[in-house]
């Protein structure tokens, strides 16, 4: 199937460094989505963390209640919830009033859980989590369509489960799975025939791994009978735009060694590189992880992966505070005003109006100065007549 409009949207872990005011830096993420919400993008995906003091947000569901009385339109995701953390049916529960409270708004992304410092808190065998992954969305699919599961696993049982309430969006909620350089997310997509959530799209092995994904993602999906759309496929990124790369790069001395910091420290992804701050932009520039730049260098990213994935449906931000707030802000509203509209069609009538205006200009300026030179002369024919009649009389 063909990708139609791309959207945009922003994938919130967060991040935020264990010196600030926790408090503060939730109302941040809160004010984002906001700004987002006003500047007409299209998502917003939060994440689930339970340790190492920097991805601060334990529900996303919490989050997305307080959200969605902020916003008006943006639709709102787990992003994602750590599924082997949680019985099937509580979440499910969950998930299913979100979707009434936001009126059709929530989306529910899945995944195995990203910390192992989170299972191991909860005695959990970080080598079985994707396979209890596999098992909860086997009793979260249906549960989210109003179907009575009964199905019991060696951590969960479910007797003649169902939800109280049916959902509000029809057919359904929208499921996505989390998807890194492993072939599990896009097994689990096409298996269940769920959206894909492509988390480390821009990571070498991830961007590599784009393509080969989306086929294991569709050959799933003919085996057990179900289709998948890249409409629904999710590519995430981190940027961070300003007006020219210069400027971009002495915006993120703000906060980027922070952030270098915990990947490199505590994170269980590999994702910074090694050096000082600017051998650490020139390799992410360089290996097309991230982009610190301008827009045209957005612009290049998103055609590249459209190029790599062979289509996808959206792309999502990777949230940071690379920069400071005022920065940080104007980098979201350039690539609103500058960079969607390039994947989104929105000027065509605009662009094609303004050349048919150019085109014929000859033209109109000929017929309104015709026009211009008639009413003179009808005004000098018109004091005419009222003089020689001042005369005559």
């Amino acid at each position: 199937m063909s990708v139609n409009r791309l959207d945009f949207g922003i994938f919130i872990a967060p991040f935020h460094p264990v010196g600030e005011n926790p408090t503060l830096s939730l109302q941040r993420d809160f004010e984002l989505v906001e700004w987002l919400d006003r500047l007409g993008y299209d998502e917003a995906w939060i994440g689930e963390h339970h340790s190492a003091g920097y991805e601060i947000i334990g529900s996303p569901e919490v989050f997305i209640a307080g959200a969605a009385e902020r916003t008006r339109r943006i639709r709102l995701g787990t992003g994602v919830s750590s599924v082997p953390y949680h019985h099937p049916l509580i979440l499910a529960d969950r998930i299913m009033q979100l979707d009434h409270q936001t009126r059709g708004r929530v989306m529910f992304g899945v995944g195995p859980g990203a910390l192992p410092s989170d299972a191991f808190m909860m005695g959990i065998d970080v080598q079985r989590q994707r396979e209890m992954m596999d098992e909860a969305i086997a009793a979260l699919v249906p549960l989210l369509r109003g179907e009575t599961v009964t199905m019991e696993t060696d951590w969960f049982k479910l007797r003649n489960a169902r939800l109280q309430l049916l959902p509000y969006s029809k057919p359904s909620i929208e499921i996505a799975v989390a998807s890194q350089v492993s072939p599990a997310g896009a097994r689990a997509a096409g298996k269940y025939g769920l959206s894909l959530l492509s988390i480390g799209a821009t990571s070498t092995g991830g961007f590599n791994a784009l393509s080969s994904n989306w086929d294991i993602c569709e050959g799933k999906a003919r085996e057990h009978h179900q289709t998948v759309d890249r409409n629904g496929w999710r590519l995430v990124g981190p940027m961070h735009i300003a007006e020219t790369r210069e400027q971009a790069r002495r915006d993120v001395r703000f906060g980027l060694e922070a952030w270098l910091d915990y990947f490199r420290r505590v994170a269980a992804l590999p994702l910074a590189p090694e050096g000082n701050i600017d051998d650490a932009v020139d390799a992410m520039n360089a290996t097309g992880f991230a982009v610190i730049g301008d827009v045209a260098d957005a612009i290049a990213q998103i055609e590249r992966l459209q190029k790599q994935s062979g289509g996808f449906g959206c792309f999502l931000q990777m949230a940071h505070e690379w920069a400071d707030r005022e920065a940080t802000l104007k980098s979201y509203e350039r690539i609103a005003r500058h960079v969607m509209p390039r994947f989104q069609a929105v000027n065509g009538g605009r662009v094609a109006s303004r050349d048919w205006a150019a085109d014929n200009r000859p033209e109109f300026i000929g017929s309104a100065v015709q026009a211009i030179m008639t009413e003179i002369s009808k005004h000098t024919t018109e004091q005419e007549e009222k003089e020689q009649a001042r005369q005559a009389s």
